[in-house]
C-alpha cells in the first residue's frame, strides 16, 4: 500500500548537536530536583494547579503517578509522594496548553516532523479526535462515531482478524486493559503486543521458567528492612527516583548496597532527599559501599562469580536447596567447571572484587536482588535473570521475610496490564475463565509480540495497527523499519493525550483518539469514576484523577474500547463505561487474585497479590525452583568494535522527552552523545566533542546514527552508551533475545567513525 501523494514524514528527530559538557554529579536528588519539578510545574500549569496536582499524586484518595511503577508505601505516606520526573511527567500531562484543529491546519504533517520530540511534547493536550485522511497532507476533526466506524470498516474488511495488531502502552488502567483485551479476542486475535515485549520479557520468561510466576517475589518494606541489596543494571536515579528513598532507608538502618553497572550512576552513589533539610542543603546519605563496573553483557560471568564466592564460603542453604529446588548438580557441575580466570574475562571485574562482594552476600540474613533492562535486553537476557535466581535459591531466600527478588518495572500499570490478559500468549486455563464468563470461544493461536508484529506489517500480513497509548515508533527498534512498516498499513490508529512521533508516520488513513489523562476527573452517567493499577510488588491500588478534563470532547481509555468495540462487534458495551465497577465483576470472576474486587480495591492503598514464591510454592512443572545452566556470552570485537547500549537522560521518561539535560551526568542542551572510555577514544583517535558517526554492525547489515558528541566517560573499556530513541535506528529488528524476543537494546556492536 503507498502513501498516495503524500510525502513521508520523516520517522527521526532533527539531528542537533548543540552540547555542553560538564562534570557528573556524584550525588542524586537536592535543591536542584526541588527547583527542577518547580520549573515544570510553572511553566507548563501555573502555581495554583501545579500544588493541587501535587498534593494529590500517589495519595491514597489520590491518582498514581502516570510514570513509573514504584510501589507507594502503605503507611507514613508523605504529602509530597513523588519524584523529580514524576513531578515533569505530571506537569506534561496536566499543562494548560491545548492543541485542535487550528493548530493541526497550520501544520503539516511533514513540517511537524521537521521538530523535535521536545517540541512535540511541549505544544500541548489533544482536544478532540483527528483524522488524517488518504492523500492529505493535514489531521482534520472526526466526530467520535465516525472514527468509530471508520475503524470498524477498516477491521472488517480484513481476510482474517489476525491481519490486525493491538498494541498496548503500560499506561493503560486495569480497567481499560482488560476491556480492550475482551474486545481484541471476541474480534478473533490473540495479536496483543505491548511495551513490555521491550522491557522485562525477559524477566517474565526467566522468572516463569525458574520459579513459576514473572513477578517480584519481595515488598517494599522488605526492600527497606533487607540488610543487603544488588542493583543490577538499573539507574533509578533516573528512571525510578522513588526507589532511592527506599534504599536510603534501608542503608540507614545498616544495610550494604552494591552497584551493578557499566556507568557509575549518581543515584546508587549517594542521594541527598529533596524533602528532608540535609537533602535541600546538598549534604547527601552514601548508598552503595561497593560498585561493581560490569562490562556490557557481563552479568552471566558475574553472577557465576558471586555464585562461585557464595559456594566456596559454604554459604548455600542445603535445607532449602534440596526440598525446594530441582538442577542443583548440574548448577554446581558447570560452576566448578568454569574458572575465575574466565569470569573475569568475561565480565571485566576483578576476582577481589566479586570476593568483594560475594563476603556481602554470603552474610546476608535479608539479600534482596533488583534489576531493571540492563540485564534484560541482551541476546542471553533471559539467561541473566535465571542467574539471578540462581544466587538466590543458592541463598535460601525465597519465602524468607526480607529476602528474594525485585524486577523493577517501568510503566506505571505494565505489570497490571500483563495480569489483565493483555499477552498474545495467555494461557489456556486463563482463556477457558474469560470464555465461560462472556460466553464465547477465545482464539487459541498464539498471538505476534512486538518485533513479529513490525515484521507482519512490513511484510503486508497485517494492514491495521491500533495502539492503546505509547509510542511505538520511537519506543521500538530499527527505527526505520518499523516506520516502513506502519506505512504499509490501511489504517493506523493512536489512543494518545500528547502528540508524539507515532502520529507523523502513518498508514494511508490515520486517526488520533484523545483520551483522558491519570490526572483527570472521569466521570460517566453513574457519576465519578475510578480506576486501578497494579505496581512492581503487586500492590493493586486506586487512581482518582482530581484535574477537569482538558476538553469536553476527551473520552476515557475505557469509554473508547468500548465505543469501538460496539461499533466492530454490534452489541451493547454502554454499561461497562457508565460505571466501572460493572468492569471490575468481571475481571473478579476472570481473574485469579481479583475476588471481591470492588471491596477490597476501595480499602485505602488496595490490596496484594498472591505470590505463590513467597510462599514457597512455584508453579513450574516439576512443582520447584529451577537451577539453571548457561554458558559465559563471548564478544570477540574487532579492532575498531565497540559494545553498545542505550540509556536514558535524567530528562526523560521512555519515549516522552522533558529537556535536553542530563546533569547526573554533566550533559547539557542535546541528546546526540556517545560516551567513550577515554582511553579507547584516544587510541582512536578521537577526541572529546568531535562529531562521529555511529555504525551498527549485523550479520552483514550496516545502519548509521550520524552526527553524535563523542563524550569521554567512566565504562569499561571497549564499551560505549548513547540515548535512546535516538539511537533505536542502530538495533536490528531481527537481533533480540533467545525466548522472550526482547529487542537487544544494550548489546549493539558498532563502529564510530568522524563525520563528514
Amino acid at each position: 500500500m503507498s502513501q498516495s501523494k503524500r510525502e513521508k514524514a520523516a520517522a527521526q528527530p532533527p539531528i542537533e548537536t548543540q552540547v555542553t559538557l560538564g562534570e557528573p554529579k556524584h550525588f542524586a536528588g537536592g535543591k536542584n530536583a526541588v527547583i527542577k519539578s518547580t520549573e515544570a510545574m510553572t511553566r507548563e500549569q501555573g502555581w495554583v494547579r501545579g500544588v493541587k496536582t501535587w498534593l494529590a499524586v500517589n495519595q491514597k484518595t489520590g491518582f498514581d503517578c502516570p510514570s513509573c511503577a514504584w510501589p507507594d508505601p502503605t503507611e507514613h505516606r508523605s504529602r509530597f509522594e513523588f519524584c523529580e520526573n514524576g513531578a515533569k511527567a505530571i506537569a506534561s500531562e496536566a499543562t494548560r496548553k491545548r492543541i485542535g484543529r487550528e493548530f493541526f491546519a497550520q501544520h503539516s504533517v511533514q513540517e511537524l516532523a521537521q521538530n523535535s520530540d521536545l517540541w512535540l511534547d511541549r505544544q500541548g493536550r489533544l482536544t478532540e479526535p483527528l483524522v488524517l485522511r488518504l492523500g492529505s497532507d493535514h489531521y482534520a476533526p472526526i466526530p467520535w462515531d465516525e472514527a468509530f466506524a471508520l475503524i470498524a470498516e477498516k477491521l472488517k474488511a480484513l481476510a482474517s482478524p489476525d491481519e490486525a495488531i493491538f498494541y498496548t502502552s503500560g499506561r493503560a488502567s486495569n480497567e481499560a486493559a482488560f476491556l480492550y483485551q475482551l474486545f481484541v479476542r471476541r474480534f478473533g486475535t490473540n495479536n496483543l503486543p505491548d511495551c513490555s515485549n521491550m522491557c522485562h520479557e525477559s524477566s517474565g520468561v526467566g522468572l516463569g521458567e525458574s520459579i513459576g510466576s514473572g513477578k517480584s517475589t519481595v515488598t517494599l518494606a522488605e526492600l527497606e528492612n533487607a540488610d543487603t541489596i544488588f542493583v543490577f543494571g538499573q539507574n533509578p536515579g533516573t528512571n525510578h527516583p522513588r526507589m532511592l528513598t527506599s534504599l536510603q532507608k534501608a542503608v540507614r538502618r545498616g544495610a550494604k548496597l552494591v552497584a551493578v553497572n557499566p556507568l557509575p550512576e549518581a543515584g546508587l552513589t549517594a542521594f541527598a532527599h529533596p524533602q528532608e533539610p540535609r537533602g535541600l542543603l546538598d549534604q547527601p546519605t552514601p548508598l552503595a559501599c561497593l560498585h561493581l563496573p560490569v562490562r556490557i553483557n557481563g552479568d552471566v560471568a558475574l553472577l557465576k562469580g558471586l555464585c562461585k564466592a557464595v559456594q566456596e564460603a559454604g554459604a548455600q542453604d542445603e535445607a532449602f536447596i534440596g526440598a525446594h529446588t530441582q538442577g542443583y548438580e548440574a548448577f554446581c557441575t558447570d560452576l566448578d567447571a568454569t574458572s575465575w580466570q574466565e569470569i573475569t574475562e568475561g565480565c571485566g571485574v576483578s576476582e577481589a572484587e566479586i570476593r568483594a562482594a560475594g563476603v556481602l552476600a554470603s552474610q546476608a540474613k535479608r539479600l534482596v536482588l533488583c534489576w531493571a533492562m540492563g540485564l534484560t535486553q541482551h541476546k542471553n537476557g533471559v539467561a541473566n535473570v535465571q542467574y539471578l535466581v540462581n544466587l538466590v535459591l543458592l541463598r535460601g531466600m525465597l519465602g524468607k521475610d526480607g529476602g528474594g527478588l525485585l524486577c523493577v518495572r517501568g510503566h506505571s500499570n505494565v505489570q497490571g496490564d500483563r495480569t489483565m490478559g493483555i499477552y498474545e500468549k495467555m494461557p489456556d486455563t486463563w482463556l477457558d475463565r474469560l470464555g465461560q464468563v462472556f460466553a464465547f470461544n477465545p482464539p487459541r493461536k498464539h498471538g505476534l509480540d512486538t518485533v513479529e508484529a513490525i515484521q507482519a506489517l512490513h511484510a503486508g500480513k497485517a494492514s491495521v495497527f491500533f495502539a492503546l497509548g505509547g509510542n511505538f515508533l520511537s519506543a521500538t527498534p530499527d527505527t526505520e523499519a518499523t516506520a516502513e512498516a506502519l506505512r504499509q498499513c490501511s489504517l493506523t490508529v493512536q489512543v494518545s493525550t500528547k502528540l508524539n512521533r507515532s502520529h507523523l508516520v502513518t498508514g494511508e488513513s490515520a486517526l488520533i483518539l484523545p483520551c483522558l489523562g491519570r490526572t483527570e476527573q472521569d466521570t460517566q452517567a453513574s457519576g465519578e469514576q475510578f480506576v486501578t493499577v497494579e505496581d512492581s510488588v503487586s500492590n493493586v491500588h486506586a487512581s482518582r484523577g482530581t484535574l477537569g478534563p482538558a476538553s469536553p470532547l476527551l473520552k476515557s481509555e475505557p469509554a473508547i474500547v468500548a465505543g469501538l468495540a460496539q461499533a466492530v462487534l454490534g452489541d451493547d458495551w454502554s454499561g461497562f463505561v457508565s460505571d466501572y465497577d460493572r468492569i471490575r465483576e468481571k475481571i473478579a470472576a476472570v481473574v485469579p487474585g481479583f475476588e471481591d474486587f470492588n471491596t477490597r480495591v476501595r480499602v485505602p492503598g488496595g490490596f496484594v497479590l498472591p505470590n505463590p514464591p513467597r510462599e514457597r510454592q512455584f508453579h513450574t512443572v516439576s512443582g520447584k525452583a529451577h537451577f539453571t545452566v548457561h554458558p559465559l556470552p563471548r564478544w570477540q570485537l574487532p579492532p575498531g568494535e565497540w559494545l553498545m547500549m542505550t540509556l536514558r537522560t535524567h530528562d526523560q521518561f521512555n519515549t516522552t522527552i522533558y529537556g535536553n539535560d542530563d546533569r547526573y551526568r554533566g550533559i547539557y542542551g542535546g541528546r546526540r552523545v556517545v560516551l567513550v572510555h577515554p582511553d579507547d577514544a584516544a587510541q582512536a583517535g578521537l577526541t572529546k566533542g568531535e562529531l562521529v558517526d555511529i555504525v551498527s554492525v549485523f550479520e552483514g547489515e550496516e545502519r548509521c546514527a550520524e552526527k553524535f558528541v563523542l563524550v569521554p566517560y567512566a565504562l569499561p573499556r571497549r564499551c560505549c552508551a548513547t540515548y535512546f530513541p535516538e539511537a533505536n535506528v542502530l538495533i536490528p529488528l531481527r537481533s533480540h533475545a533467545d525466548k522472550s524476543k526482547t529487542p537487544t537494546s544494550k548489546s549493539v556492536v558498532v563502529r564510530l567513525t568522524p563525520s563528514n
